[in-house]
């Protein structure tokens, strides 16, 4: 080889790239690095992560529904859906303005669940069923809460079906349970309160025919029940004297319109029912006999109605049927909210949380 030719040679391997390099006898270019910004990684949504364990889904703590498709999910019981079963948790599902209609179910594995609004006028869960349709009252809800610890405030629940059968819009079947600011619309059997310890504070409460019925331990206070037709208001099961539950009212008014020959504040559902209103306005459309036996007499004997310092044109103390009660100052202490709903745990649900 020429001395030019080896000039050149050496020239070449001078040349060669400088972030090569050799795996044995060959040249094997590096593989480059390339950086991530923090902008750029791609982010998991807690939310949708699947961690070990038997729940694929993580719920956020706030779940958030729109019909718009703006939020999480467009359907209520998708959220509901979401949330974990044995939740140990409080998860608040916000639910913004708009009509959902939809049969919504929360079953008793999922507690700690609240639903919240922005407005109840503007946030409606509606449903159109019936007992006739759905072949018993227990299935006729619109919104059925089987969850301890649920909670709900500025929303509406309604059952679109109108008069001729059973509707029921919520159907509330567990213990520990508070609504505030909300409504409940429908005509008979509007609201099953049927289980647990329940408190309603300023709602509003409308239908015609027993709209307030079951045999949990409730409490309404501030609140307006509206009567739609002639009826009763409230129709309460209790089977034993010695049964801490019962429909207590503080603080209401109690409204009317197209009522006919008026309205009745109850009649007893099971033998030994309870009901009593305490300090509450009532308006023209009470009867003034203010209950009924539900056709037995027998049932005189047993149920437990009673009034307390009632006002307006439809308190009639002095006309109201002989088996009925108005009671003393003492014996109106023990329906005081807390007093009648802490049962053995203490629960105060006077407190929001």
């Amino acid at each position: 080889m020429s001395l030019r030719a080896c000039c050149l040679l050496l020239s070449l391997l001078i040349a060669l790239p400088a972030q090569a390099g050799r795996k044995g006898d060959a040249f094997v270019p590096k593989t480059p690095s390339i950086k991530i910004s923090a902008r750029a990684r791609p982010k998991i949504d807690p939310s949708v992560a699947e961690p070990s364990g038997k729940n694929r889904f993580r719920a956020r703590d706030v779940i958030v529904v729109a019909a718009d498709g703006t939020g999480d999910f467009r359907r209520v019981q998708e959220a509901v859906d979401h949330v974990p079963e044995g939740n140990t948790r409080r998860i608040r599902i916000h639910i913004k303005p708009g009509i959902y209609r939809e049969q919504i179910k929360i079953p008793q594995t999922k507690p700690f669940i609240t639903f919240e609004g922005e407005d109840a006028a503007r946030t409606i869960l509606t449903y159109n069923l019936s007992a006739k349709t759905a072949g018993d009252t227990r299935l006729s809800y619109s919104v059925y809460i089987g969850g301890s610890d649920f909670r709900a405030e500025n929303i509406t629940f309604e059952n679109s079906y109108g008069v001729g059968s059973q509707a029921v819009a919520v159907y509330v079947n567990t213990d520990r349970v508070i609504f505030r600011r909300c409504r409940f619309l429908g005509w008979q059997d509007t609201l099953f309160a049927h289980g647990g310890r329940q408190y309603y504070k300023d709602c509003y409460i409308e239908g015609h025919v027993d709209f307030i019925f079951g045999n949990a331990a409730a409490v309404f206070e501030d609140c307006q029940i509206h009567s739609k037709g002639q009826g009763y208001i409230t129709a309460q099961w209790r089977l034993r004297a010695d049964e801490p539950n019962g429909f207590v009212f503080r603080h209401c008014r109690l409204t009317g319109e197209n009522t006919g020959r008026g309205v009745y504040l109850g009649r007893p559902w099971r033998p030994y029912a309870r009901v009593v209103y305490l300090n509450c306005w009532m308006g023209a459309h009470i009867r003034p006999e203010g209950w009924d036996n539900w056709r037995d007499p027998q049932r005189e004997k047993t149920a437990w109605f009673a009034e307390y310092h009632s006002t307006g044109p439809g308190a009639n103390p002095q006309a109201r049927v002989a088996w009925s009660r108005q009671l003393t100052d003492e014996e109106a202490k023990q329906f005081e909210t807390r007093a009648f709903l802490r049962g053995s745990d203490g629960w105060d649900p006077t407190k929001w949380r």
